[in-house]
C-alpha cells in the first residue's frame, strides 16, 4: 500500500523553515541535501546559479512513523513558477514500480507532467506531475537495498 505525505516548496528559506518544524515536532532529519550536492550531469543541461547551490535541495523530516514531512527549496528555471499558497504537493511513496507506474499515469492523466516516471541519482523510480485540477503530485518508489 502506498503511503501519502505533503512535500513544501519554499523561496530560498527552506532550511530555516524545517529548523522551525523540527523544534516543534523534534526528531532528526533522516536527509538533509543541498543543490551543490547534486551530480554535475544532473543538472538538466543548463548550469546552476552559483547562489542557488546553498539552497536545499531536498529535506525529510519524520514526523511519526507513518508521516514524515519533506520539503526543498526553489532555484533556476523553477523559481518563477514559486507562488505561495500553491507551493505544496502531494507525495506519494509506493511499493512497486508497477504501483508507481499504474499511480503515476492515472493521475496525471488529462493533467501535465513535469517529470516522467524515471531512475534518479538519488536511487529513485520517481515522477512529478500536475493533474487536471492543478494539484502537484509526486510518485516515488525506492529500490529496495
Amino acid at each position: 500500500m502506498a503511503t501519502v505525505n505533503i512535500y513544501l516548496t519554499f523561496n530560498g528559506n527552506c532550511e530555516e523553515a524545517f529548523r522551525f518544524y523540527q523544534s516543534i515536532f523534534g526528531g532528526e532529519f533522516s536527509y538533509f541535501g543541498r543543490f551543490k550536492e547534486m551530480p554535475k550531469e544532473e543538472e538538466n543541461c543548463q548550469p546552476m546559479d552559483e547562489a542557488d547551490g546553498d539552497k536545499i535541495m531536498h529535506v525529510t523530516l519524520p514526523i511519526s512513523k507513518e508521516t514524515c514531512l519533506m520539503g526543498s527549496d526553489t532555484g533556476g528555471e523553477w523559481a518563477s513558477h514559486f507562488k505561495q499558497g500553491n507551493n505544496f504537493s502531494v507525495s506519494i511513496n509506493t511499493e512497486s514500480k508497477k504501483e508507481a507506474d499504474k499511480l503515476f499515469n492515472a493521475l496525471s492523466s488529462d493533467g501535465q507532467v513535469i517529470m516522467p516516471m524515471n531512475q534518479t541519482f538519488w536511487g529513485a523510480y520517481f515522477g512529478m506531475f500536475t493533474d487536471k485540477f492543478g494539484i502537484n503530485w509526486m510518485v516515488n518508489f525506492d529500490e529496495p537495498k
